[in-house]
């Protein structure tokens, strides 16, 4: 099969387009024929390597995509060859007390597809018949593929994680990437005042057609400052984290008393200073998140299929100009997701 893969670490140059063994199921797995897979931020950590983390090589990296399913296991019944699916990204044991109670990412046996298993990023993928999710034709393949990771995530983070409320403010930072735009409409389903930063008027506009109630350009305007006027002096209940050292004294900055910061990402890098004067003091809370259970998805998806959430997909790429998407994503310039075209 056609795949873009890496046999090592490195920058966009490792990536390489040829063949590759079409993947082997088992009883159990669901084989599906890819039409769309989304690019990522993970796609590039994992692509330049994770400290701890080992990668088996050569790898194809795609944590979520959207086809046709090709064949089942012996053991499958539920899911059938002819079916439209996504393909969900985490894979929890099921077993742990983590899985049992909802917390999937939890697992200590929690794997994602394309990060510690093959991905997306080819003809054919392998998963589990519990990633396997039908969908309908609401939406194109493109459009599919661009939903699992980033609207699981963010939902995670403000709904499970910063336990959103209605009427609370949201400063979501760097609004128009694939996790940004999920966390505008997420906020804006729950009912909360949702304030965006981004580097752009243009992509300022598009958040506001998004559902943004106010918009904040990060390289005009001191993003703390613009925040407190907003909110005439009260700051933000929560703030949306995912790009690390360059926004997060920002972050830090714009949050109200008993405030909370809800981080899924280091985009600018993996370490920050914190004031620990500044936590206590003002009793705010910082979150860590990490992906979201199975549940979560399932009810993202709902909403999806009701119409109150919609995918946002900014530009398409064959799969053999992956590394051009990849570089793409790097430049920042997009607003929404990115997907190769399979």
């Amino acid at each position: 099969m056609k795949a873009v893969y890496f046999e090592q670490h490195g920058g966009t140059d490792v990536l390489k387009y040829g063949e590759r063994p079409v993947p082997e199921i088992s009883e159990n797995e669901v084989m599906v024929r890819l039409k769309a897979a989304s690019v990522n931020h993970l796609d590039i950590w994992v692509r330049q390597g994770m400290p701890a983390i080992p990668i088996a090589l050569p790898h194809i990296s795609g944590c979520e995509g959207s086809g046709i399913v090709e064949s089942v296991g012996s053991s499958v019944h539920n899911v059938h060859p002819g079916d439209c699916v996504i393909v969900a990204p985490g894979i929890p044991c099921g077993r742990c007390r983590f899985c049992a109670s909802g917390w999937d990412s939890a697992c200590p046996e929690y794997r994602m597809v394309g990060f510690q298993a093959d991905g997306c990023f080819a003809e054919f993928v392998k998963a589990p018949v519990t990633n396997i999710i039908p969908i309908s034709k609401k939406f194109s393949f493109e459009e599919w593929a661009s939903v699992p990771l980033v609207f699981l995530t963010a939902w995670h983070m403000l709904i499970t994680r910063a336990e959103l409320k209605p009427g609370e403010t949201v400063l979501v930072q760097a609004a128009g990437s694939g996790i940004g735009i999920a966390a505008i409409q997420v906020a804006r389903t729950a009912g909360a005042r949702v304030v965006a930063t981004a580097g752009t008027d243009e992509k300022l506009k598009k958040a506001r057609a998004l559902g943004a109630h106010e918009g904040i350009n990060y390289k005009r305007e001191d993003v703390a400052k613009r925040v407190l006027e907003i909110t005439e002096g009260r700051g933000a209940d929560i703030v949306f984290e995912h790009v690390g050292p360059e926004t997060w004294e920002s972050s830090m900055k714009s949050l109200s008393k008993l405030g909370r910061v809800v981080t899924c990402g280091a985009t600018s890098g993996p370490k920050i200073e914190i004031d620990l004067r500044f936590l206590f003091m003002r009793q705010t809370s910082i979150l860590g998140s990490y992906m979201g259970g199975r549940a979560e998805l399932d009810r993202v998806l709902e909403l999806f299929r009701l119409g109150e959430l919609k995918p946002v997909v900014d530009k398409t790429f064959p799969l053999k100009e992956t590394r051009e998407a990849q570089e793409y994503m790097l430049e920042r310039k997009n607003f929404g997701k990115i997907v190769v075209r399979i």
